[in-house]
């Protein structure tokens, strides 16, 4: 269960920033998942280099905030140049460019981590955070619980952005409105690029706790399959809406940590993220928290 409240977490963050990027744009920035393998990649540089104290076996807190704020402020960079270079040009072109782009986007990132970084496996993980503690009889490994708690509080942080501050009111407005909301003054450019640039500071977090707190070994795909859960994570809570893709992402970690725990079903436990997507097109495609629209023709 801790296991997959752990994982529901890292895909709620990233699927967070699917759903920010949906809802202001109505597309879906298929890179994410990429911007969060480069995340552990700028961790597995500083463990390497021994920067913020990392190279000792015992590194110090401030350390370990420092190195995941600097993989924060790295995937910021990409997430604001990615928008400019390659989504920008087909705004308001059809979303079938878009979404082409995207993907085209995704095996760029890829194969330019492969180019720099190689194809085996580098590690980033910090030892003194592997010791398992005792919560109400429940064994979790100190990682886990700033994972977790990490996760659930930059979530909390960004619901507050987005429902009290003016850039989370014009984040609303684009989203509800674009050229209504241009014409009320807001700074369209400067929301979306805003909102590519806060969802690639959360998938570099996410990456950078990941290869630091759960010791994963990162390779150039190593985005891949948890970009793909994610999406599906932000479809099963509602595309479009923040708590709905929190929701979702932890869904499916509780789900997947229930197949696993089956003999019988564990070779499965990919393929369930995907059979939960099927399930939730056919029986409600708005999501769990999402709402229905009406399309104009």
């Amino acid at each position: 269960m801790v296991n997959g409240v752990q994982q529901g977490a890292i895909y709620a963050i990233i699927a967070v920033g699917y759903t920010m990027v949906y809802g202001v744009l109505r597309m879906i920035n298929f890179a994410h998942g990429e911007v969060y393998m480069l995340g552990a990649f700028v961790a597995h540089l500083c463990v390497i280099n021994g920067l913020y104290g990392l190279g000792s076996d015992n590194p110090p807190a401030w350390g370990i905030a420092a190195m995941v704020l600097t993989c924060m402020a790295a995937c910021m960079a990409i997430g604001i140049l990615i928008e400019r270079l390659a989504y920008r040009p087909v705004r308001n072109a059809p979303r079938l460019i878009a979404l082409i782009t995207a993907i085209g986007m995704s095996f760029l990132l890829q194969n330019l981590a492969l180019l720099w970084f190689q194809a085996s496996p580098k590690y980033a993980s910090v030892e003194s955070v592997s010791r398992s503690l005792s919560l109400g009889g429940i064994s979790i490994s100190l990682g886990q619980l700033i994972l977790l708690v990490s996760s659930l509080g930059m979530m909390f942080v960004l619901r507050i952005l987005v429902m009290k501050t003016n850039f989370g009111r014009g984040m609303r407005a684009v989203s509800e409105d674009m050229g209504a909301a241009s014409l009320m003054g807001v700074n369209v450019d400067k929301v979306i690029l805003g909102t590519f640039a806060i969802g690639a500071a959360l998938a570099g977090a996410g990456g950078a706790m990941t290869a630091a707190f759960v010791a994963s070994p990162i390779t150039p795909y190593f985005g891949f399959m948890p970009g793909l859960k994610a999406f599906v994570s932000a479809v099963l809570g509602g595309i479009g809406n923040i708590p709905g893709a929190v929701l979702g992402g932890l869904l499916l970690g509780v789900i997947e940590a229930f197949v696993a725990g089956n003999p019988a079903l564990s070779p499965y436990r990919d393929a369930v993220a995907f059979a939960v997507l099927i399930l939730v097109l056919m029986v409600r495609p708005a999501g769990l928290l999402g709402r229905a629209t009406a399309e104009k023709v």
